[in-house]
């Protein structure tokens, strides 16, 4: 079986190489092969019992998808995109990369003769739009209320519809939230919600721009990895027509997210966390959703944490080694 990921070098997607190469399979089924593509290199996985080969382009000029499709993979792993600030505050970059990229990447796939790979899309929570119920079930309606949502959810009627005509067996993961991401701040305008976590655990102050009264559905890198995979092996039937499917998360507000980072560190770690609100993301995060019911997904077999004091601790064991900067 041969696999395409395609934003590969971005954190899931490097995290989503690590485990494929430790695993070697998908849902039973062997990796022969594996590309990696991305606007700037990734990084080949150590220990890898196949192929990689890794692939430089960006996805939105004309004729890279095809080139990529040509290699005609069995899996493709869609996961690269401008994420929610910049797309906000880059409007031609966003729908050039999220909508314009995607649509491609769906044509290629739509003009390669007799071929229709499995194809798992990132999709986002923030096709959602106010006003919203207590927790958001399956049959809640799309309206976003930002253009990355816009972006997101356009591309997810374009997945139903490819998927529907038998273009393309499509699936699109809405994740939550990621929580805490490794590496350094990002322009996605959630990325405080990780911040706060991040920069204490390593010794460094954080900035919170958002009462801590912020309700928010998150999950762990760890997490969205076995979102990405189960959704790679799925039964077509099983899935049904449906094919965009709201992810499990673990809602917190924001003063929880500290209290469970105080009872795993201590004081002094949370003491690093500085109060500083921005306008600018609360009157986004304000349009964001919050809380969900999605019953679809955990029927269909996606597991995500339990509480946010887990996802702290994923990301003390997966990425500081076990160790805190008290």
């Amino acid at each position: 079986m041969n696999v395409l990921i395609i934003g590969g070098a971005g954190m899931i997607g490097r995290k989503l190489v690590e485990r494929l190469a430790a695993d070697g399979e998908i849902g039973g089924r062997e990796i022969d092969a594996l590309t990696l593509h991305d606007v700037v290199p990734a990084l080949i996985p150590e220990g890898a019992k196949f192929p990689v080969d890794v692939q430089e382009g960006d996805l939105a000029v004309a004729g890279e998808a095809s080139r990529l499709i040509e290699q005609r993979p069995d899996i493709v792993f869609h996961l690269a995109a401008i994420v929610s600030g910049e797309a906000e505050q880059d409007f031609e970059k966003g729908y050039r990369v999220n909508l314009d990229g995607t649509r491609l990447l769906l044509d290629a796939i739509r003009l390669e003769p007799d071929y229709c790979p499995r194809l798992v899309f990132t999709s986002s929570i923030a096709v959602f739009g106010m006003p919203f119920p207590d927790a958001i079930y399956d049959d809640f309606h799309t309206t976003p209320l930002t253009s990355y949502g816009t972006q997101k959810a356009i591309c997810e009627l374009l997945l139903s519809d490819y998927t529907r005509r038998g273009l393309l067996d499509g699936v699109g993961i809405r994740l939550p939230t990621i929580c805490v991401r490794p590496g350094k701040p990002n322009k996605a305008a959630s990325g405080f919600f990780s911040n706060i976590i991040r920069e204490p655990l390593a010794g460094q102050e954080a900035t919170l721009p958002v009462s801590e009264d912020v309700l928010h559905w998150h999950a762990s890198p760890r997490a969205a990895v076995g979102f990405l995979t189960h959704a790679a092996s799925l039964d077509s039937e099983q899935i049904g027509a449906r094919r965009n499917l709201t992810m499990p998360g673990v809602a917190v507000t924001v003063g929880e997210q500290i209290a469970a980072l105080r009872k795993i560190a201590g004081d002094n770690v949370v003491s690093r966390i500085r109060h500083q609100h921005d306008q600018a993301i609360i009157k986004m995060v304000d349009g964001w959703p919050k809380n969900f019911n999605p019953v679809r997904s955990k029927s269909l077999g996606f597991v995500v944490e339990s509480s946010f004091e887990e996802i702290i601790r994923v990301h003390v064991e997966d990425e500081l080694g076990g160790e805190i900067q008290a």
